[in-house]
């Protein structure tokens, strides 16, 4: 009889005394808290190390339930985290924390044309006063007016001194804890938004436009500094290889925009890259439906996002992530010893520099080649649907 592959599931009664970490290792052992176990392995024996550069999406409304202040801003503050892409709307429900105002647990089956009428505002099970809004967009449209905000910048500079303000706010309340946006100001995390007009910040970017504002936010700046993190990766100050790693929380388009980062370098840019060394998901969206939210990892391979030869290190658990996070964080806070604060922030134009000039490299030697290949035949021409012909770049 050949010895099965796997481990032996052998049951324990729980007890009053089990932690976290006793909790996963010996009672995760099937289904998807096996993957949940597995996810708290791999994070604490690969890549919560000095050398990994890890990069967390973030999707759907967790803000609001306060896991960005009790799960994501300690996990920043230990170096666990070292750059974040998120919706609009995480960044927009963690400044009311920031600035002090109250958001409370309910259930989910209240009546919302009565909480319409009594000025309440629902997410799911969380309620709040409409003010929380408006005394939300009432801070956000007076510091975007400060001069500071007068300029052109991508959302990573935006959020950091957006994070500014709020820190100190924080600092003048004297509040126990930071919100997610004051803790990456203070951790140098730098904070990207892929759809920077898809929340009520972005609302308030386009009504100050309306008063002649100068503030313009530039998504080329966005794409650029990702990719040139995600290349940066690649280098360490030790003898180690440097790692990248890919933590997406939901899917949507922060999964996107921080995957997109490695075809963005040698798709568009030209330049070698392997794909993330180590992808991980919280997911409940199902594959089939061609949604990029279900995307497995083997298909991201097909994209270049992923290392092929990394799949092993590849692990999608299918729950929910108010679920997921905490108990991920506990684990890895409890298992991992802190690392050094990589400070992205402070150092986004030093790795820009570095994928800009071997981009304009790459070019030189593609245009040298061009040049010897046109020498012998001419360049094939391609044609647009409309009939324009235009000459293949690629040659």
């Amino acid at each position: 009889m050949s010895q099965p592959i796997g481990h032996k599931i052998h049951p324990t009664p729980i007890s009053a005394q089990v932690s976290v970490v006793d909790l996963i290792d010996g009672y995760f052992t099937a289904y998807n808290s096996a993957r949940l176990r597995e996810i708290c392995h791999l994070l604490s024996q690969k890549v919560m190390r000095p050398e990994v550069t890890v990069g967390l999406s973030l999707t759907g409304a967790m803000t609001p339930t306060g896991l960005g202040m009790s799960a994501i801003a300690p996990m920043m503050r230990e170096g666990f985290i070292d750059y974040i892409i998120s919706t609009g709307a995480n960044l927009y429900h963690d400044i009311h924390y920031g600035l002090g105002l109250n958001l409370y647990a309910a259930n989910p089956f209240l009546d919302d044309v009565k909480l319409r009428e009594e000025g309440q505002v629902r997410i799911y099970d969380i309620i709040f006063d409409y003010d929380v809004l408006l005394e939300t967009d009432a801070f956000i449209r007076q510091i975007l007016l400060s001069d500071a905000f007068q300029k052109r910048m991508g959302t990573a500079e935006f959020h950091h001194l957006l994070g500014k303000y709020i820190w100190e706010i924080e600092q003048q309340r004297g509040a126990e804890h930071s919100c997610l946006l004051a803790t990456a100001y203070e951790c140098g995390v730098p904070l990207y938004t892929s759809s920077p007009g898809d929340s009520s910040i972005g609302m308030n970017v386009a009504a100050i436009a309306l008063e002649e504002s100068k503030l313009v936010i530039d998504p080329s700046i966005d794409v650029n500094e990702t990719a040139a993190i995600a290349y940066a990766a690649r280098d360490s100050a030790s003898d180690i290889p440097g790692k990248s790693a890919a933590i997406i929380l939901g899917g949507g388009s922060p999964k996107n925009f921080l995957l997109q980062t490695q075809p963005h370098i040698h798709e568009v840019l030209g330049l070698e890259e392997r794909g993330h060394d180590y992808f991980i998901q919280i997911t409940d969206a199902r594959p089939d439906t061609g949604g990029l939210s279900g995307a497995t990892p083997s298909e991201a391979v097909s994209w270049g996002k992923v290392d092929p030869h990394e799949l092993p290190s590849t692990i999608v658990c299918y729950t929910d992530s108010t679920i997921a996070l905490p108990i991920i964080a506990a684990y890895v806070m409890n298992q991992c010893p802190a690392r050094p604060l990589k400070r992205l922030y402070d150092r986004r134009q030093e790795m820009l520099t570095k994928l800009q000039l071997d981009y304009q490299l790459a070019q030189a030697n593609s245009g040298d080649r061009s040049e010897a290949s046109s020498e012998t035949r001419s360049a094939p021409i391609a044609t647009y649907p409309c009939g324009t012909p235009i000459r293949n770049p690629h040659g």
